[in-house]
């Protein structure tokens, strides 16, 4: 068969479409780093030990595996080797420290778990040993099945589980997200409506325990093209990654866009070879896309949507540069809707909760019922939608603004506050790097708008001069409580702002000069 026709049936696998191009092109180059590569006969014939392996110890197709550690070449190969053998891959956070990563092993129920040197001195720091079988990478190829070993072939079906991502835990304790295989059959079916394919050359800095990664890494292989990896973001190394290797796709978070434009050697930089760049997992300020569709070759796509699935829209940057300020349109076989609190659809025009139905839709939380169900909403035909959190709204073309996730607006004084309307207009200052709005709790309204705001380096105003600037660019009803200089903001690992621990770690100070009537605004 040929990758179209083996791409125009309802399912199949991505094992089966690496190894159709092992077969047609065993020497073009799948997997990457800065110093190592290997083709696609390699990355086969890897995938083959370690599923061989894998069967070897015991570990029956549908359990799960987790991995736990830096990107890196041996990463790659064990996911991809589980998923040869029909076994389900736990990509943990190796930041999340021992007693969640403990947690979370536990949750998945996993037989083995795959480490690097950090992850494993976290793990040995749990109060609780953690008695799951660990294995370094470093050690894989003494561990995998000897060089031209065959497993027992598996065919994994459509709703066998792919693999469980672990939530941020931004809103608390994370849960286990289970992805199908049939949702990431129809991720590779997208793709080929982004240039993807044996001549596309993927750079990817982002960790591949996040969804954010995987929706371009698995795609990447899967159409035949080269992934290179980098265990660690620097600005620095990605240019210089992204010129040697003429890299065509890349995924990254807007903190990362803000970051890379601003390097002083960016327009030096040959990035000609770009075809198309992608951004999700964060608010991602029009400024900032109109800067990089100026001065970065190629297409800009926007995703917005969830690990969850349900549904996605769209924004091709560079086809609409007059609807920077959104989120773009549903994909295709995408239906996105707002719904009131009483779960009532909302017409275009007014704002609500953004819920989504699509080909890609996670199974539920992992042994967690209840939290699946709180996170579904069903329409009155019955088709059931995943809830987003975020409040929307529509415009007349169709194209979504997002407002705010709904534990984020901030009511005050029985007024709706939207952090992101706040936070745009203070990006306007130019003396401001960074910043993000948040709500503490007041005696006098309930809760108040405070700014947490990263000057750039040759900015001078105080906190005091910022907050009356932004308090004379907007409604009464909007004004600051105050604003807090911090050097920087509090991120998950893929980019996004942890508003929780910005209320929590601010919430004395903030209480006490409310309570002293010193930060109030005056109505």
């Amino acid at each position: 068969m040929t990758i179209a026709q083996l791409l125009d049936q309802d399912f199949d696998t991505i094992p089966v479409l690496i190894r159709h191009h092992a077969s047609v092109q065993p020497q073009q180059i799948a997997l990457r780093d800065a110093e190592r590569a290997l083709d696609y006969a390699a990355v086969d014939g890897w995938m083959d030990r370690i599923a061989a392996a894998l069967q070897r110890d015991g570990i029956a197709p549908r359990q799960v595996v987790a991995l736990c550690a830096a990107n890196s070449i041996e990463y790659a190969l064990v996911f991809l080797g589980c998923l040869r053998a029909g076994i389900a891959v736990a990509p943990l956070a190796p930041g999340a420290g021992a007693g969640a990563l403990t947690a979370m092993l536990q949750d998945a129920g996993a037989q083995l778990v795959f480490i690097d040197t950090d992850a494993g001195s976290t793990l040995d720091q749990a109060s609780t040993p953690v008695t799951i079988p660990r294995l370094t990478l470093d050690r894989l190829a003494d561990w995998a099945a000897p060089a031209g070993s065959v497993p027992e072939p598996v065919t994994a079906q459509p709703d066998w589980p792919f693999n469980i991502i672990y939530s941020s835990g931004t809103t608390g304790t994370p849960k286990g997200i289970v992805q199908s295989n049939a949702m990431r059959w129809s991720h590779v079916h997208r793709a080929t409506l982004s240039g993807y394919g044996p001549q596309a050359t993927t750079l990817l800095s982002t960790p591949l325990y996040s969804n954010t990664t995987l929706v371009c890494f698995l795609p990447s292989l899967a159409l035949g093209g080269c992934v290179v990896l980098m265990p660690k973001f620097d600005v620095a190394t990605y240019l210089a990654l992204a010129a040697r290797y003429r890299v065509t796709h890349t995924m990254l978070v807007p903190v990362q866009y803000q970051r890379i434009m601003a390097h002083p050697d960016f327009d030096q930089v040959d990035l000609s070879a770009f075809h198309m760049k992608f951004c999700t997992s964060a608010p991602f300020a029009a400024a900032l896309k109109a800067d990089i569709l100026r001065r970065w070759p190629g297409g800009l796509i926007e995703y917005y949507g969830m690990t969850e699935g349900g549904g996605t829209c769209m924004l091709a940057a560079h086809e609409h540069p007059d609807k920077l300020h959104t989120v773009g349109q549903p994909a295709p076989d995408h239906d996105i809707r707002l719904i009131d609190d009483d779960g009532i659809e909302i017409a275009h025009g007014e704002t609500g909760e953004v819920v989504g139905h699509s080909p890609a839709m996670m199974t539920g939380y992992f042994g967690q019922p209840q939290k699946t169900a709180e996170a579904e909403w069903f329409a009155p035909d019955g088709r059931r939608f995943i809830r987003t959190g975020d409040l929307g709204r529509f415009d007349d073309e169709g194209f979504l603004t997002l407002l705010d996730r709904k534990k984020d607006m901030i009511i005050s004084g029985g007024f709706n506050l939207y952090p992101s309307d706040l936070e745009s207009v203070l990006r306007q200052h130019p003396g401001i790097a960074d910043v993000a709005v948040a709500g503490v709790p007041s005696e006098r309204w309930g809760e108040t708008p405070v700014a947490f705001v990263v000057l750039r380096n040759d900015t001078t105003e105080s906190a005091e001069q910022l907050l009356t600037w932004l308090n004379a660019r907007v409604g009464k009803m909007q004004r600051l409580a105050a604003v807090e200089i911090v050097t920087e903001l509090p991120r998950s690992a893929i980019g996004k702002v942890l508003k929780r621990e910005l209320r929590d770690h601010f919430a004395s100070k903030a209480a006490m000069l409310i309570a002293a009537n010193k930060i109030e605004p005056q109505a």
